[in-house]
């Protein structure tokens, strides 16, 4: 249901509403107010946020926000922002500002007259407009219904912000639904007439596109030059196949959090059984290929038989045929004509490039949690490994407590120490930080 709203006729009954806040207490039925409004209202007074607090806090100091939001997935996607939204508010009386999937504020641009009025209230980058701190506000009760809303003067929480009017809509993960940050557009009633609603949402639209777009080009990096050589050389020998330079892969392999995974060749898909998923993901990441020795070693446990192996190539060339006959695997050595890119593979180059929170997102669990194949538990391992050594070494708070939701962190007390550590003082998130190391250390105890 989309929260258009007409501004005018709701400030009396705001304003109303407002008289009837006595000392950060609501009554349970403030009358006049739109039920979004009245619950989130009832969220902020539990969250104890103060109406009368003149500005936000500040939660990011400068050099924090830099470093933070240069790593953010948000930051490849500015120049969509940038160009749908910042350039045409300069003039227009509008801010445009996007934030974290906490409610703190990264980037705040647009009307420069606006922008210093805006100073007053601590509407800047690095300031926490979260329910829990501000309380009603448009990026706030944005991230805390997960869809795009509209909030008009007196409908905010804090008495402060009852002379701006703000419209923002939810950034999602465009690959797994998560809740990447917040764009939002603030200014005078212009800030919530119909066309602003939709205006963001088409812009939100366009730059979730660019994001799979952006990830697909790194994954078209993942690859080195040698390998490249040999993807455009086997192209030229069999028309549409492989990669071509500047090209983006189109091939790739899912095993993160899988038991069988997902073979995605010139935008066809299938589901591979758990034996041909351990083939594949060795051969993927064996680019020059692997003799049958070689291969053998890495998937069977204890003693392996070629025998078994060659049965199970004939299977899985028979798969691959169907899907596309140009991607059958040689033998001599056993190798991919075509480059297919596993998501794994993703992981360990943001991990390279220092990109840990990209790397976090498109991280969905262990490679093949239950393959037993020897080159499987080594590569499972070391992505796991440089993954949480990443996150321990340079993460913020919240990479800590997203990686702590992993299954394989349920039971990390390092994670969660660390996170907690970083935790400012009065974050909400303190509690269930501290009551899963209290189970943990009774666990240990027991």
């Amino acid at each position: 249901m989309r929260n258009l709203i007409q501004p005018e006729p709701l400030q009396t009954s705001a304003l109303a509403a407002h008289e009837q806040l006595d000392g950060g207490a609501l009554p349970d039925a403030p009358s006049g107010l739109r039920n979004l409004i009245r619950e989130s209202w009832q969220r902020s007074v539990s969250f104890k946020a103060n109406p009368d607090n003149p500005a936000a806090p500040l939660a990011l100091d400068r050099d924090e926000l830099e470093d933070y939001r240069s790593q953010h997935p948000l930051a490849a996607i500015m120049p969509v922002i940038n160009k749908l939204l910042v350039q045409p508010s300069h003039d227009s009386g509008l801010l445009v500002a996007v934030g974290d999937e906490v409610g703190r504020l990264l980037w705040v641009e647009g009307d420069p007259a606006l922008q210093r009025r805006a100073e007053g209230m601590m509407f800047v980058p690095g300031a926490d407009w979260s329910e829990a701190t501000v309380g009603t506000s448009a990026p706030g009760t944005a991230l805390a219904l997960g869809r795009g809303i509209q909030i008009a003067g007196a409908e905010h929480y804090q008495r402060a912000v009852h002379a701006w009017s703000c419209t923002a809509v939810p950034f999602h993960d465009p690959d797994s639904g998560a809740v990447l940050g917040v764009v939002d557009i603030t200014g005078t009633a212009t800030a919530v007439a119909p066309h602003t609603l939709s205006l963001v949402e088409a812009t939100v639209a366009a730059a979730q596109a660019q994001l799979r777009v952006e990830r697909l080009q790194l994954a078209a990096g993942l690859a080195d030059r040698p390998v490249r050589r040999r993807a455009a050389s086997s192209a030229a020998r069999a028309p549409g196949t492989g990669a071509k330079e500047g090209s983006l892969y189109r091939n790739s392999l899912q095993l993160l959090g899988r038991d069988q995974a997902l073979l995605s060749l010139e935008g066809k898909t299938v589901a591979l059984s758990a034996r041909h998923s351990e083939i594949l993901a060795l051969l993927s990441t064996h680019p020059d290929g692997l003799s049958a020795e070689e291969l053998t070693v890495l998937l069977y446990p204890g003693e392996g038989s070629a025998i078994t192996l060659r049965a199970e190539m004939v299977r899985l060339r028979k798969v691959l045929q169907q899907l596309n006959p140009d991607a059958v695997p040689g033998s001599r050595p056993y190798r991919l004509p075509v480059d297919v890119v596993p998501d794994s593979g993703q992981v360990l180059s943001c991990l390279q490039r220092g990109a840990h929170r990209i790397a976090l997102e498109i991280y969905r669990g262990a490679v093949l949690p239950r393959s037993e194949a020897p080159g499987i538990v080594e590569l499972r391992d070391r992505v796991s490994s440089l993954l949480r050594e990443a996150v321990l070494t340079d993460g913020s708070a919240e990479s800590l407590l997203r990686y702590a939701e992993l299954p394989e962190a349920r039971d990390d007390v390092g994670v969660r120490r660390a996170a907690l550590r970083l935790l400012p003082a009065r974050s909400p998130k303190r509690a269930a930080v501290v009551a899963d190391l209290e189970r943990l250390e009774a666990e240990l105890r027991a």
